[in-house]
């Protein structure tokens, strides 16, 4: 199974940026980091984890929820077994644990889609 691990998560006031990273390693189904489609959700306290954003394991493809459309990026080296979400214009509403995820087939948008978790990490935007 891929293991996933996040980091980049803090205190950021409201307006400011941050960048998670989360990182892969092992295999899954004979793929690896480089062959599997990955995502990022986020859960805020008292409600059920959603859809932040998605990419091909090409790097070619993206996809977003609205509520971070045009604010934040999905992006992956794929050389460093790396994902990426960089976030700008942060708003208060972008308050909570944010996971990496594994695709088990096409692109992960809901939590049913998902192969693996990472542990998470918190991101709190002080308004």
């Amino acid at each position: 199974q891929v293991q996933l691990v996040e980091s980049g998560g803090g205190l950021v006031q409201a307006g400011g940026s941050l960048r998670l990273s989360c990182v892969a390693s092992g295999r899954t189904s004979g793929r690896t980091f480089s062959n599997i489609n990955m995502g990022w959700f986020r859960q805020a306290p008292g409600k059920e984890r959603e859809f932040v954003a998605a990419i091909t394991w090409t790097g070619i493809s993206t996809y977003y929820a609205d509520s971070v459309k045009g604010r934040f990026t999905i992006s992956r080296d794929n050389a460093k077994n790396t994902l990426y979400l960089q976030m700008n214009s942060l708003k208060s509403e972008d308050t909570a644990v944010y996971y990496c995820a594994t695709a088990i087939a096409g692109l992960p948008r809901r939590s049913s889609d998902v192969g693996s978790w990472g542990q998470g990490t918190q991101v709190t935007v002080s308004s």
